[in-house]
């Protein structure tokens, strides 16, 4: 890759950092945070070393899932602050290094917003067909059997229009109809418009939404195994209501507008190695990420597998171990407490092929906090509970100190309350520290941007186990072994050849339990 790509290809093996807005830094004491408050804390995260930020929606919203359902996608909610804040954290996170990426919700909107309250007025306005209306069947009944990702019946009867909408997640998420071209017009003049003041991405929520089946075919039932899920949702094939086929021509009109500025697609399917590799073939997405290593459990095996099939292609996966819909890495693969296992796990996402997101609070080892049933927000973590307590436990406010409210806000309350447990982990706790679980991430973060076969290497599964990984990074010449033991002991490394190890430890050719090593391999 020469120079010039490089500048322009930025994204390849760049570590993007997730600033879950709402929960980074209050900064006028309403308990919610806010882009001065993100302004404030730039330069902590470039000194943490990414290379690019991830704002989570800052559009006007009625707030049903904490900014994912637009109202109005050309401008900034008050409570975030204003379109001059917005661009002032444009500027100074370029004046810092830092690239910025702002999250895009084109799959459904508000029932809010002014294009949904035109739409439902009449079978014939103009905006009649930028949702998707079915009528009832000869019973009254839904359309068809698609279910609801946040419980119930995908289908939202509508006195005024008297038919059925689709709405994929809420009642008040009605999905946007991305078959009809004007609407799909409206929608690139919206990315334009954020592409025009200075952002260097976007970050497509749930793009593999975009689009349905026109014949409203009844998805399959889903092959089962072990207990009845909680939420039925999981219960069927999602053939006909997601991944569609339908989808890929406008995602090629959204790159053709992009051009060289990322477009990055969160995938949420059955089958989503393959529709990562699908929607970033050349001409569509720069790249994609999946929830593939949101796994319950660590296994070197699963690991192995979903990295290996995205590296046999020509497209470019992105990674991530946490992100704000699911339990925190550190709890929900059983490390909490344990900061070399913690360390591991930092290693091993910033050692895979790919671009690679870091969600906040996760360079501090945070596990997932416990948030009282009382003062849930989360729509899924309230109708499930307690069988599903939901995502507030990763969207608690960010620790900067180890005081009362962890010197997120002035505010006496806060939009959920911050977790008394992550006192200890705080910013302020952990960075006078040098052997911190902070000081070991920047550490990597800063290995990974200096080594070019960490970012952009080739990657070659050498041995692989549940509880044992060992691949090969390959770059201009240079070779790396990236080993990790998984396991409660330690385990010999039998990789002839190891050379300078720049990071982890290798012990008489021993890994200890839950250590791991970055070494390079001698010519």
């Amino acid at each position: 890759m020469d120079g010039d790509q490089e500048m322009t290809e930025w994204w390849r093996g760049a570590c993007i950092y997730e600033v879950y807005l709402r929960s980074f830094q209050d900064s006028d004491g309403d308990g919610e945070g806010d882009l001065p408050g993100l302004l404030r804390r730039l330069p902590y995260l470039a000194d943490l070393g990414v290379d690019a930020i991830w704002i989570t929606p800052f559009s006007p919203s009625p707030m049903h899932d904490s900014g994912y359902d637009v109202s109005d996608y050309r401008a900034v909610d008050p409570r975030y602050g204003s379109l001059a804040d917005f661009d002032a954290v444009i500027a100074h996170s370029h004046e810092l290094g830092l690239k910025v990426i702002i999250d895009q919700v084109y799959s459904h909107s508000s029932n809010e917003h002014p294009w949904f309250a035109e739409s439902r007025s009449s079978p014939d306005n103009p905006k009649a067909d930028w949702y998707v209306w079915a009528d009832a069947k000869e019973d009254g009944t839904a359309p068809n059997n698609w279910l609801a990702r946040f419980g119930g019946i995908a289908w939202e009867w509508c006195p005024q229009r008297r038919q059925y909408y689709l709405h994929n997640f809420l009642v008040e998420q009605p999905d946007l109809n991305l078959h009809n071209k004007e609407l799909q017009a409206e929608i690139l003049d919206t990315m334009k418009f954020w592409l025009d003041r200075g952002i260097d991405g976007l970050r497509l929520d749930v793009a593999n939404f975009y689009t349905h089946d026109p014949e409203l075919r009844d998805n399959p039932p889903a092959e089962r195994g072990g207990d009845f899920p909680s939420n039925p949702y999981y219960l069927q094939q999602r053939l006909y209501d997601r991944s569609r086929p339908e989808t890929l021509p406008f995602l090629e009109a959204m790159r053709r507008l992009a051009g060289d500025k990322l477009l990055l697609a969160e995938i949420s399917c059955d089958w989503q190695v393959q529709r990562m590799v699908e929607y970033t073939k050349p001409g569509r997405l720069h790249t994609a990420y999946s929830f593939e290593l949101f796994a319950p459990e660590l296994d070197g095996r699963h690991i192995a597998a979903a990295t290996t099939q995205a590296s046999e292609t020509d497209s470019w996966p992105t990674w991530a171990l946490s992100n704000h819909d699911v339990t925190r890495v550190a709890t929900r693969w059983g490390v909490e407490n344990e900061p070399r296992r913690i360390t591991q796990l930092h290693a091993l996402l910033l050692s895979l092929q790919g671009t690679v997101i870091l969600f906040q609070g996760e360079e501090l080892g945070l596990p997932h906090a416990v948030v009282p049933r009382e003062h849930r927000r989360d729509p899924e973590g309230i109708r499930f509970w307690p069988f599903d307590r939901g995502r507030d436990g990763a969207r608690t406010p960010f620790p900067w100190t180890n005081e009362k409210g962890l010197g997120f806000s002035e505010g006496v309350t806060t939009w959920l309350p911050a977790d008394p447990a992550h006192a200890g982990l705080s910013v302020a706790s952990q960075s006078n520290d040098p052997n911190s679980l902070l000081a070991r991430c920047r550490s990597l973060l800063a290995l990974r941007k200096r080594t070019p076969a960490l970012r952009l290497g080739e990657v070659n599964v050498l041995e692989v186990e549940k509880d044992w990984l060992v691949f090969q990074r390959t770059h201009a010449g240079v070779t790396l072994i990236c080993a990790f033991n998984f396991a409660g002991s330690s385990q010999r490394l039998k990789i002839d050849g190891i050379g300078a190890v720049l990071a982890g430890e290798l012990v008489q050719g021993q890994l200890p339990a839950g250590g791991f090593v970055i070494a390079e391999v001698k010519a």
